[in-house]
């Protein structure tokens, strides 16, 4: 297949001689071409999309066995993502000197490796040396008070002194004044495409940080933010982090989301107490009540991030992926007791995969087929953290 603007130009320098960790050849342009037409495809969240690549073995046959899936799934109408608006996102995010940032390869950011919910692709500009950094998110309220302002403008120029990496999200507010005084050492996450920064005040600030810094987004060129896309972000925010620092947030906003992201991902979560009667400050003293580490300034969340990394056990050796030629074949996706039971099993609640699969009796293999027929549906959903959900 020829492209006319070959995808490979966007990738790191020496991606074409490094085999991905779940394939045994290097990766062909048609491949990569199709590893962001299938994270582009309805119906396909960052959880269906690796499962569909491990079951398949490539997401070039996972394309080509998705309309399939669908119609087994009672879904008549087109899944694949149309090839026309592929090839124009390369091209913007080559006019942009964007580069793409695929999961599973080499570039991607280290700490999103793991996630269940790690978005599949991500368009970068500027300095991508800064997300292999030790880092820190700072994030608060878009009405910001004075003294939250001043905290978040120290926090982000003293952790970059300490050669600690700033992200946020861009925002008004605790995350533009993080942002500004952590330049060049600060990465921001983008809610839509890197050529939509919002809010549109703060694009003068997201071209700095574009050229200075790092900016990064898992949405398409092009795409103005919904409401939707906060929290698809935070995630990421929160992600990319050691650990999050709320400097002033409601009891009911969405750096509380953030800050729930982090607990869910692993990370520490640190927090500015602020005065009992200001609402603004009300989340901040939730999160110190219900166990967060105290932030008064730069010096707290350095030891802290000196405890994570001095507990922080040795590496064991990589499993070898699993295979997709040997082994058992999973379950077939017509075992309908098995889809009912599963269903059965789930409710609004999340409830941990491994815990559907002993409560089903079920393993993960016959499981995983059937987990992604049934969020293709739209019958369930997974949250942040992995847990699955029934929507009803």
């Amino acid at each position: 297949m020829e492209y006319p603007e070959p995808i490979r130009e966007l990738l790191p320098e020496g991606l074409a001689e490094t085999p991905l960790p779940l394939f045994d050849a290097p990766p062909s342009q048609e491949e990569m071409f199709a590893r962001l037409r299938l994270a582009r495809s309805r119906r396909v969240g960052p959880v269906t999309y690796r499962r569909l690549i491990v079951e398949h073995g490539s997401a070039t046959v996972a394309l080509r066995a998705l309309p399939e899936i669908a119609r087994e799934a009672g879904i008549d109408d087109e899944v694949v993502a149309p090839e026309g608006a592929i090839r124009a996102e390369i091209r913007a995010a080559k006019k942009a000197g964007a580069r793409m940032m695929a999961l599973g390869m080499p570039g991607y950011p280290a700490p999103l490796d793991d996630l269940a919910g790690a978005p599949p692709i991500l368009w970068a500009q500027g300095n991508g040396e800064l997300l292999a950094h030790p880092a820190v998110a700072v994030v608060g309220t878009r009405n910001a008070s004075s003294l939250a302002l001043r905290m978040a403008r120290a926090l982000g120029r003293d952790l970059a002194e300490a050669g600690v990496t700033v992200v946020s999200g861009l925002a008004r507010g605790v995350d533009a004044a993080a942002h500004q005084t952590a330049l060049p050492r600060t990465v921001a996450v983008h809610a839509g495409g890197l050529d939509r920064p919002y809010p549109p005040e703060n694009a003068s600030l997201a071209a700095r940080i574009a050229t200075e810094g790092c900016a990064l987004s898992e949405r398409p060129f092009g795409l103005s933010p919904q409401a939707r896309d906060f929290p698809r972000r935070n995630r990421i925010v929160s992600g990319l982090a050691q650990v999050v620092v709320v400097v002033e947030a409601a009891a009911r906003s969405g750096s509380m989301i953030t800050a729930r992201d982090a607990l869910d991902q692993g990370r520490e979560v640190m927090a500015v107490p602020g005065h009992p009667m200001d609402g603004r400050a009300s989340g901040c003293n939730l999160l110190l009540r219900d166990g967060a580490s105290l932030a008064r300034g730069a010096d707290d969340v350095l030891a802290v991030l000196e405890t994570l990394r001095s507990d922080r056990p040795e590496p064991e050796p990589a499993a070898a992926p699993p295979s997709t030629q040997d082994g058992p074949r999973p379950a077939s996706r017509g075992d309908d007791d098995l889809r009912e039971r599963v269903l059965s099993l789930l409710s609004p609640i999340p409830v941990a995969e491994d815990q559907v699969c002993r409560d089903a009796g079920a393993s993960t293999a016959a499981l995983s087929p059937l987990l992604s027929e049934l969020e293709l549906e739209g019958l369930i959903a997974r949250r942040p953290g992995g847990g699955l959900v029934r929507i009803v």
